[in-house]
C-alpha cells in the first residue's frame, strides 16, 4: 500500500480521529526517535497496521543530539566486540548505498601525526584503520562509496584541516566513515517513508498506562484522551523507556558537542580526529557540518537522576573538549569561539559499575510484566537492524500475520529510487537543498505557495523559505521550534535562531 508521504496538521487530525474510533491495530509504537520510526517503517512494509505516537516532535530526544556519524563500528573492534562492529559496518553500507545515499556521505577523518603521539599510538591507529578497511570489505561496501585509508603528507593534511598544528607535523593518517547531513532529517525521512507505506505517525500525542495490548493516548494539543487496543505495544522511547515500563533499568551517559563557525577551523573538509591524552580508544572529533559550522565532540559522562527533556552540556565537558582539540591546533580556541552547544543522553543498558565509555552499545529487547515489548540500548547506525529484531520478536510472540523484513533494500523518501523522487538536474538547485532533500529537492520548490520561495530565510543562512513551508506541509512540523530545531538545525546557534524566528512563525497556521 502506498499513500502520500506528506505529514501535516490535516493528516494528523484525520488519523487521530480514526485511531480514536477504536479499531484494534497490529502494532502501536511509543517514541518518535530513530528507533521508533524505524520500527513503524518495518511494521508497515510487512503489511501490519501500525501507529506511532510521540509526546513531543519527531527526533525530539537523543536522535537529534548525535555526532551525525554513521559509524562503521571501529571502536567496538578495539574492545573485541566483533559482532557489533561487523553489524555496524553492514548497516552503514545499507544506509549509504540503498536506504539513504542522499543523506549519508563519506567523511574523511584525519589523525595528525604530531610529536605528542608516540610510536605505539600511531601503530594502533594505523592498525585500527586497516581493520576498518577490512570491515568495510566484509560488509560489501565498495571503496567508491567509502575510500580506503592511507597516510598523507603534511601539505595535504593542512589542505584538509587548515588549522592543524604545523610544528612537528609528520603528515597524517586518513580514513573514511559515514556522515549524516543531519540525524533529525534521517528520522523525518524514515517517518515519512513509513507514512508512505500506510503507517500512522502522530506527534504531540502522549502515551500512558501502557500494557501489552492497550495504551491510553492523550492529544497534547486538545487535552482529549482515549484508549487504543493493539496486538503488540512497543516501547521505543530510548532514555525515557523506564517511564513507560518501570521494570526497565538504564544507565544514561551524556555526550556533549560544541558548535563553531567553520571559519575558526579554516573551513576544513576533513574531520580532525584527536586522540584523548591517556586513552587508548577515545578521540575528539572536529567535524565540518552543514550551515558553515563545525561540531566538536564528544564526551561520555554518567548522567544519573531524572531525565531532562533537553540535557545541558556542563562547563567541565566544554573545558575537556577545548583542551583536547587545542593539543592539535595551531590556533588556541577558547570558550569565546563557541557559538552553540548541545548534549544528548545515550540509553545504555545498566550493567552495574565501570565507566560509561566502556558500557556495551548492544541493544536488548525485554518484555515487561505488563506485556509491553521495550527495545533498549543500541545506537543510531543500527536502528534498522534493531527494528527488524524487535518486529521479528513481536511477530513470533504475538502470532502476527506478517511478511518478512523488507527494509534492507528499501529507499527512503529523497533517495533516487524512491517513487516520490523528482529527478532534475541538481545544477538548477542550491547544493544545500539537494544535500538535505536528495532527489526530492525539486518538490520542495515546486510545492511552495509562499512568497519568494527560493530566498534565504536570512542573510548568510543557506536555508530557503520553501524549506520552512515544506517542513509544515510535508514534514509534520507543528510549531516554529519544530522548524528551527529539528527540520532545520538553525536553532543550534542562538544568534541565528533569533534572526529567523519571525520567519518561522509566518509558516505556522
Amino acid at each position: 500500500m502506498t499513500t502520500s508521504t506528506a505529514l501535516n496538521e490535516a493528516r494528523r487530525t484525520s488519523e487521530l480521529a480514526a485511531l480514536a474510533d477504536g479499531a484494534t491495530i497490529d502494532v502501536l509504537v511509543i517514541g518518535g526517535g530513530i528507533t521508533g520510526v524505524g520500527i513503524a517503517l518495518d511494521a508497515a512494509t510487512r503489511g501490519l497496521s501500525v501507529a506511532l505516537v510521540e509526546k513531543h516532535d519527531l527526533a525530539f530526544g537523543t536522535s537529534r543530539w548525535s555526532s551525525k556519524l554513521v559509524h562503521g563500528g571501529l571502536r567496538y573492534l578495539a574492545t573485541g566486540n566483533v559482532g557489533i562492529a561487523r553489524r555496524s559496518a553492514v548497516e552503514r553500507g545499507i544506509l549509504m548505498t540503498r536506504n539513504a545515499p542522499h543523506l549519508v556521505e563519506a567523511m574523511p577523518q584525519l589523525v595528525p601525526l604530531l610529536p605528542s603521539m608516540n610510536t605505539a599510538s600511531r601503530a594502533l591507529v594505523r592498525f585500527g584503520f586497516v581493520a576498518g578497511d577490512g570491515l568495510r570489505k566484509l560488509a560489501g561496501t565498495p571503496s567508491s562509496t567509502l575510500p580506503r585509508s592511507r597516510r598523507i603528507d603534511t601539505s595535504r593534511a593542512v589542505e584538509l584541516a587548515p588549522t592543524v598544528r604545523r610544528d612537528g607535523l609528520d603528515g597524517a593518517l586518513l580514513a573514511y566513515d559515514g556522515q549524516l547531513i543531519d540525524d533529525a532529517r534521517l528520522v523525518t525521512a524514515v517517518a515519512r517513508t513509513a507514512a508512505q507505506h500506510g503507517a500512522v505517525i502522530l506527534t504531540r500525542v502522549a502515551a500512558s498506562d501502557a500494557t501489552g495490548t492497550s495504551v491510553t493516548l492523550t492529544d497534547q494539543r486538545s487535552g482529549e484522551s482515549f484508549q487504543v487496543s493493539a496486538r503488540v505495544v512497543i516501547n521505543a522511547t530510548g532514555v525515557w523507556a523506564g517511564e513507560v515500563d518501570p521494570s526497565v533499568r538504564l544507565r544514561p551517559s551524556r555526550g556533549t558537542h560544541l558548535v563553531f563557525d567553520a571559519e575558526v577551523f579554516g573551513n576544513p573538509v576533513a574531520a580532525l580526529t584527536i586522540p584523548v591524552p591517556g586513552e587508548i580508544n577515545r578521540f575528539v572529533f572536529a567535524m565540518p557540518e552543514q550551515l558553515g559550522r563545525v561540531y566538536l565532540g564528544l564526551t561520555d559522562e554518567d548522567a544519573p537522576g531524572p531525565i531532562p527533556d533537553v540535557p545541558e552540556p556542563t562547563a567541565e565537558e566544554t573545558k575537556f573538549l577545548l583542551d583536547t582539540v587545542n593539543t592539535a591546533l595551531d590556533v588556541a580556541l577558547s570558550a569565546g569561539d563557541v557559538i552553540g552547544a548541545y548534549a544528548g543522553l545515550r540509553p545504555l543498558i545498566d550493567a552495574g559499575a565501570g565507566r560509561t565509555a566502556d558500557v556495551s552499545r548492544e541493544h536488548r529487547i525485554v518484555e515487561s510484566p505488563s506485556g509491553v515489548l521495550s527495545v533498549i540500548g543500541g545506537k543510531l547506525t543500527e536502528y534498522r537492524y534493531m527494528a527488524e529484531d524487535v518486529l521479528d520478536r513481536a511477530v513470533a510472540v504475538r502470532g502476527l500475520t506478517a511478511s518478512g523484513c523488507r527494509t534492507r533494500n528499501l529507499p527512503l523518501v529523497g533517495a533516487p529510487s524512491n517513487p516520490v523522487a523528482t529527478l532534475r538536474s541538481p545544477a538548477e538547485l542550491p547544493g544545500s537543498l539537494v544535500a538535505r532533500y536528495g532527489a526530492e529537492a525539486p518538490n520542495v520548490i515546486a510545492a511552495a505557495s509562499c512568497d519568494r520561495p527560493t530566498e534565504p530565510v536570512a542573510d548568510g543562512i543557506d536555508v530557503i523559505r520553501a524549506e520552512f513551508e515544506y517542513a509544515v506541509t510535508h514534514e509534520g512540523a507543528l510549531t516554529a521550534d519544530d522548524i528551527l530545531d529539528r527540520r532545520t538545525r538553525i536553532g543550534l546557534v542562538a544568534a541565528d535562531r533569533d534572526r529567523v524566528a519571525d520567519v518561522a512563525k509566518e509558516f505556522i497556521g
